[in-house]
């Protein structure tokens, strides 16, 4: 059983509501309660007692968790202790990071950091879903925008530029777009959000006023945005995507970028963790290191 089953089980005591677990902790009100009665399956004892409105502990529950708050504030005494003295951070770091941020910043930084701090074993999975920080054991996450739980610590790491590209071949059969009007009129491939199934809007600016533009098309890449972009790079039409991805395609003569003084606009990207963790010194020099890497790899747009 991990550790942050009890954590989330003395939340829950502590605030007397599933639901205000699920927001304190950035989860979803069904995983706490499936973690709740799996907990109460392996002890084979009911923790709660529950209504429609509310839970309560029950006797056995009231007993556990004086119990696990005593072994949780001493755990949290000794990640005190070590933080602030270990001299070197080790053990290993478990990150969640998105497809794009993965392959094109959090990759190549990598090497530098294992280099910088040998006694940490790095846990990458690269996914676009959603995760659940205690259930799944992940230290750190990096995502796009900003959290909509207010009890997840967010750390920007850095505002992402956009532009719309499209290879050199397909402009030359269907030419240039030189207005919004014209771009409607060509072929755009849209991006699916995971999260939501509805197509991601480009964001311009268009005489000093932000919007989002919206369309309907034929060509939709679901889950993975990087199948946009190779979809694109081969001819298939214009896509919007972060300049970071865009330029080493653009140097080497695959993207051309149109449009620009329809750009301007930004995607945040940040570090994510819950608030109720006490930082480990790999965590916390693992997020010091993100932040200085995205401040000095800023290349300016191609």
């Amino acid at each position: 059983m991990q550790l942050g089953t009890i954590e989330l089980f003395c939340k829950a005591a502590e605030l007397g509501s599933f639901t205000q677990t699920a927001q304190a902790l950035g989860l979803t009100q069904g995983a706490v309660s499936r973690s709740i009665a799996r907990l109460e399956r392996r002890l084979g004892v009911q923790l709660f007692q529950r209504t429609t409105r509310s839970i309560r502990l029950t006797d056995d529950g009231e007993l556990y968790r004086a119990q696990c708050q005593q072994a949780l504030d001493q755990i949290a005494e000794a990640e005190r202790a070590i933080t602030g003295h270990q001299p070197e951070p080790a053990g290993t770091l478990r990150i969640s990071a998105p497809t794009t941020y993965a392959n094109y910043r959090l990759m190549p930084w990598l090497p530098a950091f294992c280099e910088r701090y040998p006694k940490v074993a790095i846990d990458v999975n690269v996914s676009n879903r959603n995760i659940d920080f205690i259930d799944e054991g992940y230290d750190l996450a990096i995502r796009l925008g900003e959290p909509k739980d207010s009890r997840l610590i967010a750390r920007r790491l850095e505002d992402a530029t956009l532009g719309i590209f499209a290879s050199p071949e397909y402009l030359k059969r269907h030419g240039t777009p030189q207005n919004l009007d014209e771009l409607r009129e060509h072929q755009l491939i849209q991006f699916v959000l995971p999260s939501t199934g509805r197509p991601m809007p480009w964001v311009l600016r268009q005489n000093g006023q932000d919007m989002e533009f919206t369309f309907t098309s034929r060509r939709r890449v679901h889950e993975d945005v990087l199948g946009a972009v190779n979809w694109a790079r081969a001819g298939g039409g214009l896509f919007q995507i972060y300049h970071f991805i865009a330029a080493d395609l653009v140097e080497r003569g695959q993207l051309v970028e149109v449009l620009k003084g329809l750009g301007g606009r930004t995607r945040p990207f940040s570090a994510l963790y819950p608030q109720n963790r006490h930082l480990s010194a790999r965590v916390r020099a693992f997020v010091d290191f993100l932040i200085e890497q995205s401040s000095s790899d800023h290349r300016p747009p191609p």
